[in-house]
C-alpha cells in the first residue's frame, strides 16, 4: 500500500490483489444475474388428511378415479367406488365435469400396474376438461 523509500534495488515480492478483487467482483454479479431469483416447478394438489378422525363425512365432490390391475388382463376401472368400462369412463368424466367450477380430479393406481394405464386416465381427465390433476400414491392412501 505504501512505497518503501529503500535504496536496494531488489524486485519487490508483494501480489498485486486489485485486479483480483475487480475480476471476484464482476464474476459475483454475474452470477446475482444469471441466478434466477424464483424457482420455477410443477404446481402438485395433494388430498389433506380430515382434521377430525371421528368426522368422516363422505364427500361428494372429490372425484377419485381408481385403476386396479386384473392380473394379465385389461385394468378395471371405478369413480368414486363405482364401476366403469374404459370405453365408459371419459362421458361420465365429461358429464361430472360439464356444471363443475371446481376441476379437480385424483387418480389412484395399483403399485403393480404400468404407468402408461395411470397416462391414458390423466388424458381422459384433460380431454374431460379437468384443471387440476392430483394422483394418488400408496404413502398418500395409507395416511402418512
Amino acid at each position: 500500500m505504501g512505497m518503501s523509500a529503500g535504496t536496494s534495488g531488489g524486485s519487490v515480492s508483494e501480489i498485486n490483489v486489485t485486479p483480483l478483487i475487480d475480476v471476484l467482483l464482476v464474476l459475483l454479479i454475474i452470477f446475482m444475474v444469471i441466478v434466477p431469483v424464483t424457482p420455477k416447478g410443477l404446481q402438485t394438489l395433494v388430498p389433506q388428511p380430515p382434521k377430525n378422525k371421528t368426522q368422516d363425512q363422505p364427500n361428494d365432490r372429490t372425484i377419485v378415479v381408481q385403476v386396479m390391475a386384473n392380473g394379465a388382463g385389461a385394468p378395471s376401472y371405478q369413480i368414486n367406488e363405482t364401476p366403469f368400462n374404459k370405453s365408459q369412463l371419459e362421458p361420465k368424466l365429461e358429464e361430472i365435469f360439464a356444471t363443475r367450477q371446481e376441476k379437480v380430479m385424483f387418480i389412484k393406481g395399483d403399485k403393480d400396474l404400468d404407468f402408461s394405464k395411470i397416462a391414458e386416465v390423466v388424458d381422459f381427465g384433460h380431454q374431460a376438461g379437468v384443471d387440476n390433476i392430483g394422483i394418488i400414491t400408496p404413502r398418500i392412501a395409507a395416511g402418512q
